[in-house]
């Protein structure tokens, strides 16, 4: 492959490494939250408050305006002078927040109206009912900062500048660690009072996020001072155009995912609190992985077809499916092996009991399935989005909100109580795989053959490696509880689980020496930048 390849795996290596301290981070800050919150009605109140500035996070943030915004500055760099590029990211970055601000306050104003009509609206539970509202009136102005500061993320992503914008989450990890390592060692409190620290932490580590990605545009020659010209200019329009068309797709997206909280909330008082325990273990390898490669790929994929290089756009969609599959389809498997292991080392303790274990081990060992499909959509989606196509992507995201919803309503509906939640999970794999093939159909006929006919054997090989290596950790997994069964419950579980671990790695690392040669050397020049 030609130095397109490389420099998108180089940059991807560079994404995840940071990537993953921010998700070890995460996983440290998940272990401690479940002691000390548990899986209960304060977790599920605190998942749904989050949810609301994260969804305008993917709106406004890192999502749709990013995607729209990204391959036009990327255009500007390449075809004009940073000088207008600059200015156009002043005017855009200018509107955003003046938008989100104005939504901030009218959504602050409303939440006050339903705390005051809490009577009136019959509300059974009014403690379960005061808590979420507490938490969202809290979370609400964490949308604007995150917001701010992804759009300083894809101002720098387009310059080439991705370990900056990569560290940005570890920031909110650190704060968000210490405030629960403070609550550890304080006086006693109950999960109430503590999910609300949780909060306010938030919400400080939102604004020193937005103020590092400003620092950063600052260093890169990109001021972050406002622009109150120039909002009229044809390439504004232009990316306000695609936001728009972006938005309704990801609005789509994110009301769904509005939906499917509150019918957890339907299935029963829990069911958000586990699914959400059981994402954030899912999202360890997705967020490593799929979020890297599609973090890199949007701004080379504009790049290159901002010079009209449609040969190298395919190259570096096929060479980064494979490089993501290497590690997609076997974190799969040991998930869905090691599921109950895997949950009980981390979160189990404290509020966090064996019954709480139980249930996010079978939604996390449902989910796992889908990683593969999930990972396919971080890549597939950017190929869209650098040809200024929003729309392709926001058809195929109604399609998969009408089938999510039909499932998940279903799933409510019809199965047992302990089991909705994994029915909710198993719909969120099925519309994922569902998108993924859609979106390679659509991408097929708007561009001719994608030339991923290359990377089918090399994801066959991937899968039979996998495959063996799931066979070597549920061979080893009966033996290995038994060697460390005297080191006690808790000390015994650790160890067995890294020993599963690291057997899984040894057997799979073997397969691939044996049976992927070529990719492993392709791999290697290609994260080194050599030349082929």
């Amino acid at each position: 492959m030609s130095g397109r390849g490389h420099g998108i795996l180089k940059n991807a290596f560079t994404v995840g490494a940071f990537t993953a301290l921010s998700r070890v981070l995460g996983l440290v800050r998940e272990m401690l939250q479940s002691r000390l919150i548990g899986a209960g009605v304060a977790q599920s109140a605190f998942t749904l408050a989050f949810a609301l500035p994260n969804m305008m996070r993917k709106l406004f943030g890192e999502g749709a305006l990013t995607a729209a915004f990204v391959p036009v500055f990327k255009g500007e760099l390449e075809r004009s002078s940073r000088e207008a590029a600059a200015a156009l990211a002043r005017s855009v970055m200018t509107m955003v927040v003046l938008m989100l601000g104005a939504i901030l306050v009218l959504a602050l104003g409303s939440l006050e109206v339903v705390g005051a009509m809490r009577d009136r609206l019959g509300v059974e539970d009014a403690h379960r009912f005061a808590l979420t509202i507490g938490l969202v009136k809290t979370l609400l102005p964490y949308m604007l900062f995150i917001c701010a500061a992804a759009f300083g993320m894809g101002v720098v992503n387009a310059l080439g500048r991705f370990k900056a914008s990569s560290f940005m989450p570890c920031i909110l990890n650190f704060v968000w660690i210490g405030t629960l390592l403070w609550m550890w060692v304080a006086p006693s409190m109950d999960p109430d009072r503590r999910i609300h620290r949780v909060a306010i932490a938030i919400l400080c580590a939102g604004a020193v996020q937005m103020a590092f990605m400003f620092w950063m545009m600052a260093k890169s020659g990109f001021s972050p001072l406002p622009k109150f010209t120039g909002w009229g200019d044809a390439k504004v329009r232009l990316v306000w155009r695609n936001v728009g068309i972006a938005a309704v797709g990801a609005g789509a997206v994110q009301i769904n995912y509005m939906l499917d909280q509150f019918l957890a909330q339907l299935a029963s008082p829990w069911a958000a609190g586990v699914i959400g325990y059981a994402e954030r273990l899912m999202d360890l390898p997705l967020g490593i992985v799929g979020v890297a490669f599609g973090t890199v790929l949007l701004p080379t994929l504009a790049g290159l077809f901002a010079k009209d290089d449609l040969e190298g756009a395919k190259e570096a969609l096929s060479s980064s499916l494979v490089s993501l599959m290497f590690v997609m389809i076997p974190a799969a498997v040991g998930l869905a092996i090691l599921a109950h292991e895997v949950t009980g080392v981390i979160y189990q303790g404290g509020e966090f009991d064996a019954v709480a274990t139980t249930r996010v081990a079978r939604a996390l060992a449902v989910y796992s399935a889908g990683l593969a499909f999930f990972g396919l959509q971080k890549v597939a989606v950017p190929w869209f989005q650098a040809q200024n196509d929003m729309k392709t992507p926001l058809r195929v995201s109604v399609a998969a909100v009408v089938l999510n919803a039909s499932l998940n309503i279903a799933a409510v509906l019809l199965l047992p109580v302990e089991w909705r939640h994994v029915g909710l999970a198993a719909s969120t794999v099925v519309c994922a795989g569902a998108a993924a093939a859609l979106l390679l159909v659509l991408a097929r006929r708007r561009n001719g053959d994608l030339g991923l006919s290359r990377a089918v054997p090399s994801i066959v090989r991937i899968t039979a490696a996998a495959l063996a290596m799931g066979g070597a950790i549920a061979a080893l997994r009966p033996l290995s509880a038994r060697i460390f069964a005297f080191a006690g419950e808790r000390a015994g579980a650790v160890m067995s689980l890294g020993l599963l671990v690291v057997a899984g790695i040894a057997s799979y690392s073997l397969c691939a020496l044996v049976m992927m040669r070529g990719e492993l050397a392709a791999m290697r020049r290609h994260r080194s930048g050599g030349a082929s």
